[in-house]
C-alpha cells in the first residue's frame, strides 16, 4: 500500500483522500486552492465536516446559513491559529474564496446529532510539545473535548532541524478491557515546507514490519497513516507544518510510544 500521496502542482484539488482510496473506514482529506471569486460546492452526504481556512479568506454557506469573511493570515506558518467550521452530516456547502485561499476539508461518518457552527482562532487551545530538538507548536483545531462525533484536527509546526510526532508513536489496537488504553485512529497528514521548495522525512511502520515506509515528503504531498508509528523529521533550513485529520471507532486519542524509544522521554 502507498502512503505518499503527491500533491497535485496545478488545478484546484492539490489532495483527495476519500476511504476508498486509502482503503481504510473513516478518514476522508481533501485540500484545495482556490483563486478569488473561485467557488466550491458539495454536499456533506453522510459524512460531517471540518473546513479549515489554511490561508486566504472565504465565505461559507451551509444550507441557508451565511458566514462571512472566514480565515485569519495569508499563511499556515504564521502564528495564529486558522478559522474552521464545522458541518454536519445532510447539509448542502458552498465555500467561496475572496481573494487567493487554501482549505483543508476533513470529514467522517456522522449521523447528524451536532449543529453547525464557525470555530474562531480564539477557541482554539495552543500548546508547546517536547523539549530541545524535538519542540513544536500545537494548535487543537478540533480536539476531543470539542464538539463532533468522530472528527480530530490538529495542526503542528516543527521547527527547521526538530522531530515531531517523536519519540514514535501508534494509535491502531484497543483493548476493551484496559480503560484509557489506545485507541484506534486513521489519520493523514497534510505536509506544507517553509521556504516551499523544501523536504521532511515521515517514517510509517509497524512492530512486525508488515508496514514499513519511508517517505520524502515534499510541499503540500500528504501521508497516509493506517497504522503503525509515525515519526517526522525536518532538515536544516525548512520548517515543517502539517495537519492532522484523525477519526475511528472511539473519538479519544491514546497512544502508545515504541517502546524501543520511550527511554529518551526519561532524560532530564
Amino acid at each position: 500500500m502507498k502512503l505518499l500521496v503527491k500533491a497535485n502542482q496545478v488545478g484546484r484539488v492539490i489532495a483527495d483522500v476519500t476511504p476508498a482510496s486509502a482503503g481504510w473506514t473513516h478518514v476522508g482529506f481533501k485540500a484545495l486552492r482556490l483563486a478569488a471569486r473561485e467557488q466550491e460546492s458539495f454536499a456533506t452526504g453522510a459524512r460531517e465536516l471540518c473546513i479549515t481556512v489554511l490561508a486566504g479568506q472565504v465565505d461559507v454557506q451551509v444550507d441557508a446559513q451565511q458566514y462571512s469573511a472566514l480565515g485569519s493570515r495569508a499563511s499556515v506558518f504564521e502564528e495564529q491559529s486558522p478559522t474552521a467550521v464545522y458541518v454536519p452530516p445532510g447539509r448542502a456547502v458552498r465555500i467561496a474564496a475572496r481573494g487567493p485561499a487554501e482549505v483543508a476539508l476533513s470529514t467522517a461518518p456522522a449521523t447528524g446529532r451536532l449543529p453547525a457552527r464557525v470555530i474562531e482562532p480564539g477557541q482554539m487551545a495552543r500548546s508547546v510539545r517536547g523539549r530541545g530538538s524535538n519542540t513544536r507548536y500545537v494548535c487543537d483545531i478540533l480536539p476531543e473535548s470539542a464538539p463532533a462525533e468522530a472528527l480530530l484536527v490538529v495542526e503542528v509546526i516543527t521547527p527547521a532541524g526538530n522531530a515531531s510526532s517523536y519519540p514514535p508513536h501508534k494509535h491502531d489496537s484497543a483493548d476493551p478491557t484496559q480503560p484509557g488504553a489506545e485507541t484506534v485512529l486513521e489519520e493523514t497528514y497534510y505536509h506544507q515546507l517553509n521556504p516551499p521548495q523544501g523536504f521532511a522525512f515521515q517514517r510509517v511502520y509497524t512492530d512486525d514490519r508488515s508496514i514499513d515506509q519511508a517517505m520524502a515528503v515534499e510541499h503540500r504531498d500528504t501521508v497516509l497513516v493506517p497504522r503503525g508509528y509515525h515519526p517526522c523529521v525536518a532538515p536544516h533550513g525548512y520548517d515543517l507544518y502539517y495537519l492532522n485529520t484523525m477519526a475511528g471507532p472511539e473519538r479519544r486519542w491514546a497512544f502508545r510510544n515504541d517502546p524501543a524509544h520511550e527511554w529518551m522521554l526519561a532524560q532530564s
